[in-house]
């Protein structure tokens, strides 16, 4: 047990250019959308979302800020990818921006995923789950974390994970692929999994033909469970589209690395089976757009056109000649759960030029209807608000 006293246990908490030819956008977006309270140094007022919307700064200086997780008492719990860390975040006073932070943890390997259940923060590492025990009453001062399952891979290539607990209480994991393109013997690779923590066993494949999740959530009404997925590179600039998929029972197999986007074969794996074999996307991205946190809405603040419908960050493209995504897209579903398409709902992290300044990663909504969404390149954690334009 040295180990786990080898690196500060200080905070965390918790429960993936021009627009691409799958983006549809009937409402147009409009700036300043910012909040004028804000008096920081980050150019939210370049953000354009729709009207009546408008954004503002939770917290900011939370350096990497991945994944988001609310607790039931209110506090907001951030991991990192490459800084290590885990974080809790509070509002005390309820102005919408946190005036408490705690640093729960450092030096850990790409604690990505975080999620709150029963009062425990259960931690994602790369090959490991951790979970801090009644977290909330002891932020200032964490508890050691107990490890719960620590046989995941060790690959670092797609090997940071985002977690979430499911409608049936057992904890989903994913296992991205160990590179761009392969096709691994070890069936746990390319996979959702999921755990039952109060009797951890052998991780329980429950999705296949996934390459890299970042990001998953189940409908508010039937529980189906719905997933981003980053296709595959080297493909050329519109090839393939990465996917939003949506998997109404266990053991689907949603095609990588055969076959990429629904209708696209793998130059290399393509042969083996054809695309007939498995189940497409729900709904195309964009090629290179890096979808990863999504959320259904349910809250009572935004209009009731966007009840049930989902939101997903866009982290944006690293390869691509001309720079795709780096924003909030809209997925409207009709009442059987199919999609009608894909539209902005806020941009301007990627500028003309092609100068970045955001890369949003998670959405998480709060009590009140507003919507959280962290950023991994800004250090920090927006809320986006509706309240009519006034």
């Amino acid at each position: 047990m040295r180990w786990l006293l080898s690196f500060s246990i200080l905070f965390f908490a918790c429960t993936a250019s021009a627009p691409s030819a799958a983006d549809k956008s009937s409402t147009s977006l409009v700036a300043p959308g910012s909040d004028a309270s804000y008096t920081g140094e980050l150019p939210i007022n370049k953000i354009k979302l729709p009207p009546g919307f408008k954004i503002g700064v939770f917290a900011e200086g939370v350096k990497n800020a991945r994944s988001l997780c609310l607790s039931p008492g209110g506090t907001l719990f951030v991991g990192t990818r490459d800084l290590g860390s885990v974080y809790a975040l509070r509002d005390t006073d309820g102005d919408h921006v946190a005036d408490q932070t705690y640093t729960l943890a450092t030096g850990l390997n790409m604690p990505n995923g975080v999620a709150f259940r029963n009062g425990s923060l259960y931690v994602a590492e790369i090959s490991r789950i951790l979970r801090f025990d009644n977290i909330e009453n002891q932020l200032a001062n964490p508890p050691i974390p107990v490890t719960v399952y620590d046989k995941y891979p060790t690959d670092e290539h797609h090997g940071w994970k985002y977690i979430a607990f499911g409608p049936d209480g057992k904890l989903y994991v994913p296992v991205g692929a160990p590179c761009n393109i392969c096709e691994p013997e070890n069936p746990i690779y390319c996979s959702i999994t999921r755990i039952d923590v109060d009797n951890p066993t052998q991780p329980e494949v429950v999705q296949h033909g996934i390459r890299n999740s970042v990001g998953f959530t189940w409908h508010p009404v039937n529980k189906e469970l719905w997933f981003t997925d980053n296709g595959r590179d080297w493909l050329g600039d519109d090839l393939p589209s990465c996917e939003l998929n949506r998997a109404p029972k266990d053991g689907m197999h949603f095609g990588y690395p055969y076959c990429h986007q629904g209708d696209v074969q793998d130059p290399k794996f393509g042969d083996k089976r054809p695309c007939s074999d498995f189940t497409p996307p729900a709904q195309k991205m964009g090629p290179h757009v890096a979808p990863l946190g999504l959320e259904f809405y349910t809250g009572k603040m935004f209009p009731k056109a966007y009840q049930n419908q989902l939101l997903i960050a866009e982290h944006g493209s690293w390869n691509r000649a001309k720079k795709i995504g780096y924003q909030l897209s809209l997925v409207k579903l009709d009442a059987a759960g199919n999609s009608l398409g894909k539209e902005a709902f806020a941009t301007g992290w990627l500028e003309e030029g092609e100068a970045v300044w955001g890369r949003p990663v998670d959405v998480e909504q709060l009590p009140d209807g507003s919507l959280l969404v962290s950023d991994d390149y800004a250090d920090a954690i927006y809320r986006i608000y509706y309240d009519g334009g006034k």
